[in-house]
C-alpha cells in the first residue's frame, strides 16, 4: 500500500511520531518539513517508486494524501 511505504518515509526522514501521519496532515505546517526534508522525500520516492517527481509537484502537493494520491497516479 502507496500511504504504509510514504508513511514509514515521513516518519524517518522527519522524525515525527506514526500517528501524526495521517493523510490529512500537512507536510509543513503539521509535519514541519522544511525544503531539504522535502527534497530528500522526493529523492526517496523518485528512488523507492520508481517515478520522476515533476517540480511543479512539489508546490502542489500540500497533505500526506496529496502525495500518496500523486505517486498511485504516476505509476
Amino acid at each position: 500500500m502507496v500511504f504504509e511505504k510514504v508513511k514509514k518515509m515521513i516518519v524517518q526522514e522527519l522524525k515525527v511520531p506514526e500517528s501524526a501521519v495521517t493523510p490529512e496532515a500537512r507536510l509543513q505546517e503539521d509535519l514541519k518539513a522544511d525544503s531539504a526534508n522535502v527534497m530528500m522525500l522526493v529523492m526517496d520516492i523518485e528512488q523507492d517508486f520508481d517515478i520522476t517527481v515533476d517540480d511543479d509537484a512539489i508546490t502542489t502537493v500540500k497533505t500526506v494524501g496529496d502525495l500518496v494520491r500523486y505517486i498511485e497516479n504516476k505509476k
